[in-house]
Formats: structure tokens, C-alpha cells, sequence
């Protein structure tokens, strides 16, 4: 063991630049090791978000138009989120801001972070977003995959001890009491489940929701796992091997199993999953071989880059709570594949994909 920890220390601080003069052995160990959030990863990922985030153009508004009042530019429009291509983009950036300084304090970038989420997230800017969720025209905007990352934001800014942090969650709970209003009113007429490899997907939206929920919010906590049961608890024989479909950034059969892991006592939960994914803990390489992407510069085609790495989350998530090293062993070639093409130089994916890796990573410790 001691060995195969020194090869990969050794290759991987030399893989990038000669992959060519390693042996496919070698290569192998190198994909199959498991993330660790270092200072060269850090790095590596905080100038992705860091740069994006008062990136005004190009983006993508999502909105509807009722009138020509409408038209203003992003930053008007959303005074606090107006980078990264699209609002819940800029959100999930912010996460990734937040994370780092609080999983690394003595990041050596800390005082550019801080000084520009100081100057986003202000009391000021949330409540002009917040207007924006109250139009008739607009308030399902973001239902409900940029709920779930402004619940995910505002969960590690209550968990970062630092002196800003306080003031930083202060200014963001208006509008994450105001989505979490709005799950509460969704999910009970939400008839039925939306197991799409995109945004909507339900069961994503609900899981990171619950994340945020069963810490402080115990209304929508139960709601959660009410709605889980609802949906998904007789559930079996998932589709895996119809996956996946072409844009998708998110796995429909694995999101479900991490939502139904964190609903169900862990017996029940395994009955559950031998039935949903008959056979898929014994050999799970067998039912998801890595996305490959063809043109990074297409934005849709770039989702499967940020579907290797949900996939890989979820693959630690089920490994650790199944003691199943061969997901884990997934999750880390998963990973590891689209790690080392993130900079790609398309902002296609340079505008989100630091936050799916920089997930990923915290889920495999």
C-alpha cells in the first residue's frame, strides 16, 4: 500500500506534462487514485469560479419577457449573480469561493475572495434578486436546480467560521427563506417525479435541498423525505443502461439512489437499492463507462464532463454508505478523466465545472 501511495504522489505531479512517457500501468494508478483538495487543486479551481463570477457576457438570461421593461442587462437584472453564463452558474461559483477558504484558511487568494464576495453578496443585491422571484412572470425561475445551490451556499456559509461569513449568510437568508418557501408550495403539487440528466432533475433539486434541511429546516426536511417516499420507494429495475443521453450532466438512476440513501434507514435503503439496481453492486464498471465529449466548445455536449463527475459523487456517496470499494474505485476514474480536461479553454465548461469537481472531491473524502 505504502508503494502505490509513493507512485502516485510521483506521477501524478508529472502527469500532465508527459503522460506519454508513463507506462499504461502506471496511467491506470494514476486515474484510479482518489481526490484530495490540496493547495495545487485549490488553485487549480478557484481561478475557474474566481474569474467567472463578474463575467457579465456572453450569458444566458432564462427569463420571460412581459414587457420591455424587461430588457436590462444581467448585472441589472440580477445584481448578484449576474456571472458565469447563467444565474445558478454564478451561484454554484460562489459555493466554490466559499468552500475553498473554508476547507483551505490559509488559502493564499483569500483576500481577492473575500473582497468579491463582499461586493456581490450584499443586503442590497439579494433583495433585488429576491424581486426577480416575486415576478408573475418569473417565480418558478430556477426550479429547482438553482434553489438547491443557493440551499447548498448558504449551508457552508453557517459553516464557515471566519468573521465574514456571518455577514455574508445574513444577507443571503432572505432569499434562501424565499426558495425554501418555495419548495413547500412545488413539491406537494409536483404529481410526479422529473427524472430528467439535466436541471430539473427532481431528485437532485430535493437532495441537496435535504442536505440544508435536516440541519435547519425541519419543515421542509420532512417534506423532503415525504415527497421521496412518494416518488421514488417503489421504484425498480432503474433504466442504467439507457444512459446516458447526450447532454446529461447528471445520472437519473444514481441522483435517486443518493436522495433514497439519505431518506431511508440504511436495511431498508439496501433492500431498496438491490432491487432498483439489480446486480449493479457487484460489478457497477459493467452499467457506466466514462463519458466521453466531443467538443467541449458546445455547451450541451460539455454537460458530459460535469455527468463524470456527479456520477462520481454519487459513487462515493453509495460506496462509503454500501462499503463497496468498487464504486468508489469508479468514482475516482469517473473523476479523474474530466479532472484532467477541465481546462480546456471552452468557457463552456470552464464556467460551472470547477464547482461539480470541487463537489466531487468533498465527497470522497
Amino acid at each position: 500500500m505504502k508503494s502505490k501511495i509513493i507512485l502516485v504522489l510521483i506521477f501524478s505531479t508529472i502527469f500532465f506534462s508527459c503522460e506519454e512517457k508513463l507506462s499504461k500501468d502506471e496511467i491506470k494508478l494514476i486515474q484510479e487514485a482518489k481526490p484530495v483538495l490540496d493547495l495545487k487543486k485549490a488553485a487549480y479551481l478557484y481561478h475557474f469560479a474566481y474569474d467567472c463570477i463578474e463575467q457579465e457576457y456572453p450569458n444566458k438570461l432564462n427569463q420571460v419577457i412581459g414587457d420591455a421593461s424587461y430588457l436590462k442587462s444581467p448585472k441589472e437584472l440580477h445584481p448578484a449573480f449576474y456571472g458565469c453564463f447563467d444565474w445558478h452558474s454564478s451561484v454554484h461559483g460562489h459555493w466554490t469561493l466559499v468552500t475553498i477558504l473554508k476547507e483551505i484558511p490559509n488559502f493564499e487568494f483569500q483576500e481577492a475572495i473575500l473582497i468579491k464576495l463582499k461586493t456581490t453578496i450584499t443586503k442590497e443585491n439579494i433583495e433585488k434578486e429576491m424581486l426577480y422571484f416575486y415576478d408573475v412572470h418569473n417565480n418558478t425561475y430556477e426550479r429547482t436546480y438553482g434553489w438547491a445551490w443557493v440551499l447548498k451556499l448558504s449551508e457552508v456559509l453557517k459553516e464557515w467560521e471566519h468573521p465574514a461569513a456571518n455577514e455574508l449568510d445574513r444577507n443571503l437568508q432572505p432569499l434562501v427563506d424565499l426558495l425554501i418557501t418555495k419548495y413547500i408550495e412545488f413539491l406537494p403539487k409536483l404529481t410526479y417525479p422529473i427524472r430528467v440528466g439535466e436541471h430539473p432533475n427532481i431528485a437532485f433539486g430535493m437532495s441537496f435541498a435535504l442536505d440544508y434541511a435536516v440541519k435547519y429546516h425541519p419543515e421542509l426536511a420532512q417534506l423532503i423525505k415525504q415527497r421521496a417516499i412518494d416518488y421514488f420507494s417503489k421504484d425498480t429495475n432503474c433504466p442504467v443502461t439507457w444512459e446516458p443521453n447526450g447532454f446529461d450532466f447528471f445520472s437519473p438512476c444514481l441522483q435517486e439512489a443518493v436522495l433514497m440513501m439519505k431518506v431511508l434507514p440504511k436495511e431498508k435503503f439496501e433492500k431498496w437499492f438491490d432491487a432498483f439496481l439489480p446486480e449493479f453492486s457487484k460489478n457497477p464498471s459493467l452499467y457506466f463507462q466514462i463519458a466521453e465529449v466531443s467538443d467541449r466548445s458546445d455547451g450541451k455536449l460539455a454537460h458530459l464532463d460535469g455527468l463524470n463527475f456527479s456520477r462520481a459523487w454519487c459513487l462515493y456517496e453509495l460506496g462509503k454508505h454500501l462499503e463497496n470499494h468498487k464504486m468508489i474505485d469508479l468514482a475516482n476514474q469517473h473523476f479523474n478523466a474530466s479532472y484532467a480536461k477541465m481546462d480546456s479553454g471552452e468557457y463552456a465548461g470552464a464556467h460551472w465545472l470547477a464547482s461539480f469537481a470541487l463537489y466531487t472531491i468533498q465527497q470522497s473524502k
